[in-house]
This record gives structure tokens, C-alpha cells and sequence, in this order.
């Protein structure tokens, strides 16, 4: 006879595991019994010596899906004679914290009883268990149980009442365990607010069938959405949001129809069925009859599978495919409560199908693509929030707000890193309201009371003045690229000392320029610029971020000088040169013209050269529609000069724009000239590292920054690097984008903090 004391930490409360553990008990013929604690479940098994072993063996085998199990420690202990298995109440915990699970897609179990015309939850919308459904958004407090829900004002009926207490059932203390007698239900109305009569699936389908657009509320706010193969209400749908070019998510029924539409690879098979259910950027077949307007000038589709008993509802009709969109008005946060998305959607949706369930928490959906058979997560929403990053060492209460597009804020606890969902751009006051809930929340829910406030040092950012605005804790500045190489830093546990490579948009430098193409040797508290991209001007401030063009004149004008409006090429064709001509006294003047060193916006400009992008309609635009259209074949590229002997380095392009304009005069293929473009970008991330490998005796690369979004680039870097013998970090954890930096900021904070304490 043996008997053992198990500890097992991590998301193991309000995910089915004690029931799990009774049941799994049950099986090896296990005595004693499991609770939960302050720390995660406790387990007391007692049992032949084979038995046991096997017992404990098999529980992180088969765990539940919604389970992280994040260590499992036995102790041997006297046998006591245990007879019989049970699950004891709970132990107060002194301390109060714990993790808690994401929203989680339906399970199969529930699934199959969704569409049994003899269960009694047949067709139901809400069904859901301790193994799937809603969590974080639903939660108002902890701990998490149902009256500090927004399940709290549906009273369990007898029946839904008895699987709650029965330890047996994989619905014993599921919160938001519900039936069509005492649960939540759907109304359909128009945008008028009058409620449609009859079934509100049946309904809902019949519009979307004809062409309507249809807002829907799901778990984390509501959806717009329609017929994906309707060319006429996709392009309506685009029309009424104010949403020109940027693509628009789909729903598929199953994974065979994603397959129909698009290629799809047994790792990225893997993440669409996966409970978080993000949306997986996928390869577009040319034989897909989704509608092309879904996704203008892409070669890729976002696509999602269905992760509520709604979502099963609406695609077991007669259409395959859903566009399903946030709903939101371009730039606005996704509207999550009733008579706000009524009042702010009904310029765009036909109808609204509502449910009485409140969301406390509104919760974008997570977007993914793989690469190198990973997840490589671009938005970390719903699904992934509010697990979290786990770090190599513990952290003070830090609260760090991130910067100002793709906003997320981080709070930190122990070895625990919260990162929050997606906050959006913060150039609103719904946005910062969002913000400033989300960060209220977060510290409720895990007890964290920060000791410092880490910010990025850009001084018109929101979330900036934010930090600033916050009494009696030490506030930090923590430089963009920094904060974003320390991200990934952390999610990679590593430390020391790195080259960092962070390529994006816009960061608000030390000297008080944009940066943007940055070197720099980093450790989690402090950097050094190593080198950067040859600083040029931004004429008209943030117009030129919208308008490319005025960053090709600016390149074209740095390579060729007076004769670059002579050139014979398309651009110098279609710009208005009176307009250029009052910016190019601006900058001469230096009025709303910073320098730039920002490899985003030579994006930017290569695509305008290339006929491509002169204005954009969303973030990236430029850059993204570059890549799509780069042949990935092409061997060569173009020269460039690595000015050595300055401190930092300077990177020139000259004659990288020189060359190009030569290929354009020849004649040469937009699609050829982007891919020797991107290798030239490739090469002279891999020379410089070299160059500082040299100088620095550094042999670790870290790769972050909005930029490295692009796939093509990432794997010609990462795959020259390491030919190259560097080793080479990025991110799968937390987005490579601003949406990861608050990440970075936190740690640093809390380095910079030590070192002052």
C-alpha cells in the first residue's frame, strides 16, 4: 500500500479537473480525496503501490483541454487507510490569488449533444461544461463562482442544478452551467429595435441567405456579419464600416470547408481546431468562391472555425462560410453590450441578434499564422487571455501600459506576466475608457497592486499620459525598441546580453527622432545602439505614414537628388509635383518634418515605387500588399553600404534605390523587383549582426517589431542567420507587433526598479 500528497499548480480551478481527478480515481481504484487551495489542487491518493503510480502518471496525460498544468509535486506519506475517494470543500486561502482559463471553444461532448434531438439542450446556443465555454469574459470578480458572474441573475433549474453538485458530471461546478428552462436565450431585432417573430436562428439565417448584414453577439462582443461568397453584401458590408481594404475575417462550418478555400498544413490544422480558436492566416486557393472584396490585393484569407454552440447553429444551415468581423465602426473598440451595439451599428447591420448573457469584458478574436510548425501569434485576444506569460524569474507588481497602436497592458505577479487582450489603437476615449477598465480588472482579479508603472517614452501617447497621471509609485520610460527586444527575450528565457534587431513603423527615440531600423546590443534593463537605418525626413509628420508616396520622393530625392523628378519611371508620373513642392520646402525648413530611421516606412516607399500603394487605408498596408505580391525565387539583390566606422553604424540605401529605379527602366516585373528587395533587406540585417558579432562578441539574435510580421522576410532571416552560426530568437508567445511591447516594458521596469531599490 502506497499513499502520496500531490500539488499541482497552474489553471487547474474551474476547468473540470477535480472532477477529472474523482473520476480518473475511480479508474486506478484510488482512495482519498482532491480540493482546491490557494495555490491550485491538492490531491491525497492512497492506493496498491502499481496503481498509484499510473494514477499520477496519467495526469498530465489526460488532463483537461482547458488545464495548464504547471508543475505536479509528490510526496510520499504514510498510508492512513483511506476508503473511498471524495471531493472536499475548498480551502480558504489567505491568499486569494489564482489563475483563471480563457474562454474556451465548444467542447465535443457538448457538441454532440447540441445537434441529439433527444437531449434536452437540443439546438440550445448556450450549452457549455467545465471543459469549454465562457470565462474571462464573463467573470466580474473572484473567486470564480457563478453569483460573481454575469450567470449570476439565471437561477439553476432542478436538473442543471444537480449536474452543478454532482462530482461525477463534467458540468459539477461549471459557472455558467445553463438549459433553454433557466439560461440565456436570443432575440432577434432590426435596427429599430423591434424584436423579428419566430425561431431567431432560423430567421437570422434566412437574412444572411439573402444578403443582409446581421450583427451577432458572441462571447466577447458582437460580429458583423454575412454571406462570405455574396460579392454584393461583402462589398456593402465594407461600404457601411468605413473599411476600404483591410480584410475581413471568415467563419468556416468545418475544416473540410476551410480546405475547399484554402491550403492548410497539419500545424495550422492543429491551431484552427484548437480550443483557443484564433483566426489562422492561411494560404487563399484560387478556386475559392469567397469573395474576393473579403480580402483585396491578399493572397491569404483569415479564417476561423466555430468556437460557440452559436456559431455550430448558424453554420449547420444552409451557408458554409460567414464573414464575421468585429463590430465596430473603423478605429472604434468591438461593441459588447446590447443597447450600445444597437445605437453604434446601426448605420452598418440590417439586424441584430442579441443574447441576454452580459459580457463584462469585450474580447477581440486572437489572429495567428504558423511559422517554423509554430504558432506565431499577431493579436493575443480571446482564447489566450488572461493565461499567462510565464517568466525564469519572479517580478514585482509592475504595471506597464504599452504604447499606442495595437495597445495591450501588462501586469505582473511572482513568475507570472498578465498580459491583456487586445485594447486596440488608443486615438479615441471609448478606446481609453477600454483601457483604463481592462487595467482596473486585471488588478482585481489577481491581486496586483503595482509598485511602479512602466510607459513608453513617445510624450503624446495616451497611454503615456496615463502612466504619467498615476500618484506615489516610481513611473519609468522604457525606450520602444527595447521594450520590444525584451519581449521576446523573456518569452524566449533568455538573458545576458543580445543583438537585438527591432524593425518597425514608428518608436520614439532617445535623441527625440522616429526610430524604426534598429541594432542594438540589449539586456533586460539597459541598451545600447549599435546601428540603424540612415535617418531621413517624415514631410508632413504622420500624413506620410498615410500617403507612401511622399516616402519614395523622399528616397528618390536622397539617391538621385534634383534629378529624381526627371526620372522616367511611373511614379514621377502620377505625384502632383505642386504638392511636392510645398513639401519639399518643408522640409528645407524643417516645419512637421522629423527624421526617421524607420525600416516600415522604406516599406512604405519601395511599394509606391512599385505602382503599388500611394495611400493607405490601415496600418501596413503598403508593406503588407509589397510581400504579397514578392517572387519568392529570385536569387539576387540589390547593394547597399554599411558605414562602419560611425557609432552607431549607419546603414545607406543609395544605391538599393538606385538600383531599383534602374530595374523599373528596364522594364523589370514589380514581382521580381520586391523579391530582390526583400533579400536586400535580408542581407543587410544579416551583414550588420556579422559586423557586430565582431566588434561585440555576441552570437544571439533576437528578432522583433512590427516588420517581422512579415513571414518571407522573417524566414530569409532567420534561415541566413543561422547559416551565418548565430542563434536566433523570435516570438510565438506574444505578437511581434506593439501589441507585445508592454511585455518588455514590464520587465524592464522591474530590472531598473531593483537596481534603485
Amino acid at each position: 500500500m502506497k499513499r502520496a500528497e500531490i500539488d499541482i499548480t497552474g489553471i487547474v480551478q474551474g476547468v473540470g479537473f477535480r472532477p477529472f481527478i474523482y473520476n480518473l480515481a475511480k479508474t486506478h481504484s484510488i482512495r482519498g480525496w482532491v480540493l482546491n487551495n490557494e495555490k491550485g489542487v491538492l490531491i491525497d491518493a492512497e492506493s496498491e503501490d502499481g496503481n498509484l503510480g499510473c494514477f499520477i502518471q496519467d495526469i498530465p496525460i489526460l488532463a483537461p483541454a482547458l488545464a495548464r498544468i504547471e508543475s505536479l509535486q509528490v510526496v510520499p506519506l504514510e498510508p492512513i487507510g483511506h476508503t473511498s475517494f471524495e471531493i472536499r470543500k475548498s480551502e480558504e486561502a489567505s491568499d486569494k490569488f489564482v489563475l483563471i482559463s480563457p474562454d474556451a471553444a465548444t467542447c465535443d461532448q457538448c457538441l454532440s449533444e447540441l445537434f441529439s434531438p433527444e437531449n434536452f439542450r437540443y439546438h440550445y446556443p448556450f450549452i457549455n461544461c467545465t471543459l469549454c465555454g465562457p470565462r474571462f469574459t464573463i467573470i466580474k470578480d473572484i473567486p470564480y463562482d457563478r453569483y460573481k458572474t454575469t450567470m449570476a441573475p439565471f437561477a439553476m433549474c432542478q436538473i442543471c442544478q444537480r449536474e452543478y453538485e454532482d462530482p461525477a458530471n463534467r458540468r459539477f461546478h461549471a459557472q455558467p452551467n445553463a438549459c433553454p428552462s433557466c439560461g440565456p436565450s436570443l432575440q432577434l431585432k432590426d435596427r429599430e429595435g423591434k424584436e423579428i417573430q419566430g425561431d431567431p436562428i432560423e430567421k437570422t439565417l434566412y437574412l444572411l441567405k439573402k444578403g443582409f448584414i446581421v450583427a451577432i453577439k458572441g462571447l466577447g462582443g458582437f460580429h458583423l456579419a454575412c454571406d462570405a461568397e455574396n460579392n454584393e453584401a461583402v462589398s456593402s458590408l465594407r461600404s457601411r464600416k468605413f473599411r476600404e481594404d483591410k480584410p475581413f475575417a471568415v467563419m468556416c462550418r468545418d475544416i473540410v470547408e476551410v480546405e475547399q478555400h484554402c491550403e492548410v498544413s497539419d500545424e495550422e490544422k492543429k491551431l484552427l481546431l484548437g480550443v483557443e480558436r484564433p483566426i489562422v492566416i492561411l494560404k487563399r486557393r484560387k478556386v475559392s468562391t469567397i469573395a474576393h472584396a473579403i480580402a483585396p490585393y491578399q493572397d491569404t484569407l483569415g479564417v476561423m472555425l466555430p468556437y460557440s454552440p452559436l456559431h455550430h447553429l448558424l453554420l449547420k444551415g444552409p451557408l458554409k462560410t460567414l464573414v464575421m468581423t468585429s463590430g465596430n465602426i473603423s478605429d472604434e473598440p468591438i461593441a459588447y453590450k446590447n443597447e450600445e451595439a444597437l445605437k453604434r451599428l446601426s448605420n452598418i447591420a440590417d439586424y441584430f441578434l442579441f443574447h441576454n448573457r452580459e459580457i463584462h469584458m469585450r474580447g477581440d478574436d486572437s489572429v495567428t499564422r504558423i511559422f517554423e510548425a509554430k504558432p506565431y501569434i499577431l493579436r493575443r485576444s480571446r482564447g489566450y487571455i488572461p493565461f499567462p506569460i510565464k517568466l525564469s524569474f519572479p517580478l514585482e507588481m509592475i504595471l506597464a501600459c504599452g504604447g499606442e497602436l495595437k495597445n495591450t497592458f501588462c501586469l505582473t505577479r511572482g513568475q507570472y506576466a498578465f498580459l491583456s487582450h487586445h485594447i486596440g489603437d488608443l486615438e479615441n476615449l471609448e478606446t481609453v475608457a477600454s483601457f483604463e477598465k481592462g487595467i482596473e480588472h486585471f488588478k482585481r482579479l489577481f491581486y496586483i497592486e503595482p509598485k511602479a508603472v512602466a510607459y513608453d517614452l513617445h510624450p503624446d501617447y495616451l497611454s503615456t499620459k496615463y502612466a504619467l497621471s498615476i500618484q506615489h509609485i516610481p513611473k519609468i520610460g522604457v525606450q520602444h525598441h527595447h521594450a520590444h527586444i525584451v519581449s521576446a527575450m523573456v518569452e524566449n528565457g533568455i538573458g545576458g546580453n543580445v543583438i537585438g534587431v527591432a524593425l518597425d513603423g514608428t518608436g520614439f527615440g532617445l535623441d527625440g527622432t522616429i526610430w524604426g531600423g534598429e541594432f542594438i546590443k540589449a539586456d533586460l534593463r539597459d541598451f545600447d545602439r549599435l546601428a540603424h537605418l540612415k535617418k531621413i525626413p517624415l514631410p508632413g509628420g504622420s500624413m506620410a505614414i498615410k500617403e507612401p508616396w511622399r516616402m519614395a520622393m523622399v528616397y528618390l530625392s536622397d539617391a538621385f537628388g534634383n534629378k529624381a523628378n526627371r526620372l522616367r519611371i511611373d511614379l514621377t508620373r502620377r505625384i502632383d509635383f505642386e504638392k511636392w513642392g510645398i513639401l519639399r520646402k518643408a522640409i528645407e525648413k524643417k516645419i512637421n518634418t522629423p527624421w526617421t530611421s524607420s525600416m516600415g516606412r522604406l516599406f512604405d516607399a519601395i511599394s509606391s515605387l512599385l505602382s503599388i500603394r500611394d495611400e493607405v487605408h490601415y496600418e501596413g498596408q503598403a508593406a503588407i500588399e509589397l510581400e504579397m505580391i514578392a517572387n519568392h525565387e529570385v536569387k539576387e539583390n540589390y547593394p547597399f553600404h554599411i558605414q562602419k566606422d560611425e557609432r552607431p553604424m549607419v546603414i545607406h540605401l543609395t544605391e538599393m534605390i538606385r538600383g531599383i529605379v534602374h530595374d523599373l527602366m528596364e522594364g523589370m516585373s514589380s514581382s521580381i523587383i520586391s523579391g530582390k528587395f526583400h533579400r536586400t533587406i535580408a542581407c543587410l540585417i544579416i551583414e550588420t549582426c556579422e559586423t557586430i558579432r565582431s566588434n561585440e562578441r555576441l552570437n544571439r539574435v533576437v528578432l522583433s517589431g512590427g516588420v517581422f510580421q512579415n513571414i518571407f522576410l522573417l524566414s530569409l532571416v532567420t534561415e541566413g542567420l543561422r547559416r551565418s552560426g548565430f542563434e536566433v530568437y523570435t516570438h510565438h508567445l506574444v505578437p511581434p507587433n506593439d501589441g507585445g511591447i508592454s511585455l518588455g516594458q514590464a520587465v524592464i521596469g522591474h530590472t531598473r526598479l531593483m537596481q534603485c531599490a
